[in-house]
């Protein structure tokens, strides 16, 4: 009795514990991502005054994630793709690509 107590003590509890531990890191992760896309197309949303969805695509972190980088379409636009750079900070949407904070989080001179 005494051997199998301290095997489930010493090897399958320490288990199951990183088990349990490493799904809620990656699953907090995961909903924490899922979330920063939904607060991105609000904001396009109230941005560019639409009731249409909005398709995201190359989203890119920026600023040790403090920053979102990427493009956007508005489905009942036949335009393109659009760039945008989101703060997640602030919540600031900033659609000019000409603009000081675009150049700054999402040029090319940021990537390299």
């Amino acid at each position: 009795m005494r051997q199998k107590r301290s095997f489930i003590l010493l090897v399958v509890l320490p288990i199951a514990a990183m088990l349990v531990l490493g799904g809620l890191l990656f699953g907090s992760q995961a909903m924490s991502g899922q979330q920063e896309n939904e607060d991105v197309q609000r904001a396009l949303v109230a941005a560019l005054q639409t009731s249409s969805t909005i398709e995201l695509q190359h989203l890119q972190s920026v600023n040790y994630g403090y920053g979102v980088c990427g493009l956007y379409s508005v489905a009942s636009s036949e335009k393109g793709f659009a760039p945008f750079f989101y703060d997640t900070v602030n919540g600031h949407l900033i659609l000019d690509i000409n603009s000081r904070q675009y150049q700054s989080n999402c040029g090319l001179s940021s990537i390299c």
